[in-house]
């Protein structure tokens, strides 16, 4: 009865058709050990990335390479996309959303240049971070479509 009132946590999408995997698995030490918060990655084979969640875009890093977003519950998240992605300046990014604009999983986000990103020798995953969130989840590895709904076992 009591699980009537019991908070749902909102649905969390694939942000892009690719590998999820781990944060733990992601080739980068800040990531793989959570300093940026739990979450997950994907390693994408498109360039196309989408809103993983249902919510609003609050910010895009001057960089390009970051898009935070307040889900419906209020809780925030941050796409990074790719690993020392930072050190381009924007190059390789084309954002297509803006501050405050509202998005869900069909809203194409960012279109990546992944070749460029590795002629750069930077690398295209896509990590989707919870920070100041305690919760841990338990990702398995398996290939995702776009916008394909997520199982997060926490």
């Amino acid at each position: 009865m009591f699980s009537l009132f019991k908070k749902k946590t909102p649905a969390i999408f694939s942000p892009a058709e690719g590998q999820l995997i781990p944060l733990s698995e992601v080739n980068d030490p800040v990531f793989a050990q959570g300093m940026m918060g739990p979450g997950f990655a994907v390693e994408p084979i498109s360039d196309e990335l989408f809103s993983p969640v249902n919510g609003k875009v609050i910010s895009i890093f001057p960089t390009k390479h970051a898009i935070g977003i307040e889900r419906e519950d209020g809780k925030e998240l941050l796409i990074h996309i790719g690993i020392d992605t930072v050190e381009l300046n924007g190059e390789g990014f084309d954002i297509l959303v803006k501050e405050s604009d509202k998005v869900n999983p069909q809203t194409k986000i960012a279109v990546v240049d992944r070749e460029f990103l590795k002629a750069q020798g930077k690398e295209s995953t896509i990590m989707v971070l919870f920070p100041g969130d305690t919760d841990h989840y338990t990702i398995q590895s398996k290939v995702v479509q776009k916008a394909e709904e997520l199982s997060l076992n926490e």
